[in-house]
């Protein structure tokens, strides 16, 4: 990224990116968990940071958000250094981590009392901006209950408004809907549009391809510690280009031969998903053709395939063309596939 925009702490002339981040290691022991990583997060904005767990966005949290000390490099968030001046990146900064910050035994309304005394507001503030947090986020119907009764979805919400008591600039959500059910993560969702929308700048870390998709500007694509690809989710898509030939194979001991069959059909390899038993090919522009072809070939073997068709690539077809792997899925270990899982079912048959 070149020598990058110069640190202007203390000035009000700062018109870089609100988050720019140049060539920053980091290592604990033996492990690299961040080897170079560049990025830059424009005012007003959402970058999402995508990868599995282990890919080092966690760690790009706790540095930007001066929890971590980079060994290399340098972060800086509205032109404050992180390692040189933390005191003053915090005064600006929001945090909602993996693991809420909440007081259970506490009710929401004291949870976010707490939290206004810690940034020095005075009573009458800390009222006022408790009120507002709890309608904002559509809590103040349980504001006077303890949140050790809040369900996930209802925490998570208490847990975003507890990092913007100190109305921040910038906040930084690291996997903010892991462990959600799909109605509490849609809600989500909508928060954190109503933040953006609001001029808060986010730095969005996730393993769900679709969340990245669904709310990010731009997106990042992380994995072992690296920036692999970078761009918006259109252009990341474009990468692949063409269409996706997509199907699954209820019968298990045919699916080695279902790959097969499709292999040649293009200049990609076939890529199986064990998790759906869904097979997945880039076939470029031509869809029609490989759909009718597949038909015909997996008919001579009389194999049926199910849920059959054609369709524009995706964050996951993204995800896979660039690491060889998917992106992992509520917090498991990371799930192999593409070559590690043809070669398996080979060794099956």
């Amino acid at each position: 990224m070149g020598s990058g925009p110069q640190s202007s702490v203390g000035s009000t002339a700062w018109d870089g990116p609100a988050i720019y981040v140049e060539d920053v290691h980091k290592s604990f022991g033996d492990v690299r968990a961040l080897r170079g990583v560049d990025l830059a997060v424009e005012r007003g904005t959402v970058l999402g940071v995508l990868g599995p767990n282990g890919a080092g966005k966690t760690t790009a949290v706790k540095i930007l958000t001066t929890l971590l000390r980079p060994d290399r490099g340098r972060a800086l968030v509205e032109g404050r250094d992180v390692a040189r001046s933390p005191a003053a990146v915090r005064e600006i900064i929001g945090l909602a981590g993996q693991s809420t910050a909440i007081q259970e035994e506490l009710t929401g309304r004291e949870n976010l009392d707490i939290m206004g005394r810690l940034y020095h507001l005075d009573r009458a503030s800390r009222r006022r901006r408790a009120g507002e947090l709890l309608e904002r986020f559509d809590l103040v119907g349980a504001a006077d209950r303890p949140t050790k009764g809040y369900s996930g979805g209802m925490q998570r919400r208490l847990d975003l408004a507890l990092s913007l008591v100190s109305h921040p600039q910038v906040v930084f959500l690291d996997e903010p809907t892991t462990g959600l059910d799909p109605r509490s993560r849609l809600a989500v969702w909508d928060v954190i549009r109503e933040m953006v929308a609001s001029g808060t700048t986010l730095l969005l870390t996730t393993q769900y391809l679709e969340e990245a998709d669904a709310l990010a500007n731009e997106i990042v694509v992380v994995d072992r510690g690296t920036v692999i690809a970078s761009g918006t989710s259109q252009e990341l898509k474009n990468r692949i280009g063409g269409d996706v030939l997509q199907f699954s194979v209820v019968q298990r001991d045919r699916r080695a031969e279902a790959l097969e069959a499709v292999s040649g059909l293009s200049s990609a390899e076939p890529l199986y998903d064990e998790e759906t038993a869904r097979i997945s090919l880039r076939v470029g522009a031509d869809g029609s053709k490989a759909l009718v072809e597949t038909v015909r070939r997996l008919d001579a073997l009389g194999i049926h395939p199910e849920d059959l068709g054609i369709r524009r690539p995706s964050l996951d077809d993204v995800f896979l063309s660039l690491t060889g792997h998917g992106a992992e899925q509520d917090g498991d270990a990371p799930k192999r596939r593409g070559r590690g899982r043809r070669a398996r079912i080979r060794r099956e048959r």
